[in-house]
């Protein structure tokens, strides 16, 4: 008896589809780790469908796990963005449960480029990954490392969800 329902459950969950990235209306919430040189941050974000292969959303991190003897200030420490994506999952057809999405965000500290990827393993629980870059800094000149903490390539980590 214990065997049929172990055969049934591995069965049932191998039989699950998760659609990661449904088009307009879609909403995902992203929490998870930044990592950068000199620090690690949390990440929070939200994105919302605009159309087939089109979303937009709204990220931030703020920094916590700072190198020794470095300490910068509150403002330094926050970035906030508008983010643009371009959900190419479905045109690429991996997997249903996969979406790759390459864009551009803006924000207080400067404008960039990012390229993502989510997987779902149900229809409400995901993991992430991203990758940023900066393209144009919001200061000219030298920068400060207080400055540099949020203009530099940096990755994020974590969990998505559906909802």
């Amino acid at each position: 008896m214990k065997n049929i329902i172990l055969a049934i459950a591995i069965f049932s969950f191998t039989m699950v589809s998760a659609q990661v990235y449904k088009g307009k209306g879609d909403q995902k919430i992203h929490v998870g780790a930044g990592i950068q040189d000199r620090a690690t941050s949390i990440n929070l974000a939200y994105y919302y469908g605009f159309g087939e292969n089109f979303s937009a959303g709204i990220a931030s991190n703020y920094a916590l796990g700072l190198s020794s003897g470095f300490d910068p200030k509150f403002g330094d420490r926050i970035d906030v963005k508008a983010m643009l994506n371009a959900n190419i999952g479905s045109i690429l057809n991996i997997d249903d449960n996969f979406d790759l999405y390459p864009g551009l965000n803006i924000g207080i500290k400067n404008f960039g480029a990012h390229l993502g990827a989510r997987y779902f393993f149900s229809d409400g629980l995901g993991v992430y990954v991203e990758f940023i870059a900066p393209i144009s800094k919001y200061k000219t000149g030298t920068l400060t490392d207080a400055n540099k903490l949020h203009n530099q390539i940096s990755g994020n980590i974590g969990v998505a969800f559906n909802f």
